[in-house]
């Protein structure tokens, strides 16, 4: 494989085509974990400056890619502002995330609760990784997981999702006040 040019539109073609071969989330994510990780690693096909721009409220930017009509099979560029980031959140639906320029730790979460109370999430940190250029995160639906740029520059990601997050009812969470709320992000222009 030609690591330095893989194009997007390539990229979307193996996801879809994984996608309508395998059901079990599980398959899904281990065949696009590699697709991720070829396309970070080719960034020179795909990335364009304008990427790098992020919201200054938000902490981060979201550059949409590519989306499906039907919102399934979405790819963005995200980019995270130095010392900023995103709390805990799930995506609410299969996420593989590779790291493009810059590292981003990632921290999960599992619930402690029994999710019985609307509103109210009581979480427990898990683990946490670091992910640099090439490195590749599988997230099935129901992960929660915060990123931070603990750095100077921006940093970029590279994220497929099995359907739009801003689509999917999503939630993020606020550890100390404990309370889970519904998540929409800012797309950038």
């Amino acid at each position: 494989m030609d690591s330095d040019h893989y194009p997007i539109s390539q990229l979307v073609a193996d996801v879809k085509r994984v996608c309508s071969q395998f059901e079990d989330e599980r398959q899904i994510l281990s065949h696009v974990r590699p697709l991720a990780r070829r396309a970070a690693l080719s960034k020179a096909s795909w990335l364009e400056p304008r990427m790098y721009n992020a919201d200054a409220d938000q902490g981060f930017g979201v550059h949409l890619i590519y989306e499906e009509p039907d919102h399934t099979v979405a790819v963005l560029a995200l980019s995270w502002l130095p010392h900023r980031g995103a709390p805990p959140h799930d995506h609410g639906t299969w996420a593989v995330v590779a790291g493009v320029d810059g590292p981003e730790k990632n921290e999960f979460f599992e619930r402690a609760d029994d999710r019985a109370r609307a509103g109210y999430a009581d979480l427990r940190k898990v683990g946490e990784k670091v992910c640099g250029v090439g490195d590749v995160l599988a997230l099935p639906q129901g992960m929660i997981h915060s990123v931070w740029n603990e750095t100077d520059a921006v940093s970029l990601s590279l994220h497929i999702y099995g359907k739009h997050i801003n689509h999917t009812g999503r939630s993020q969470f606020d550890l100390e006040k404990r309370t889970e709320m519904p998540f929409i992000v800012k797309m950038q222009d």
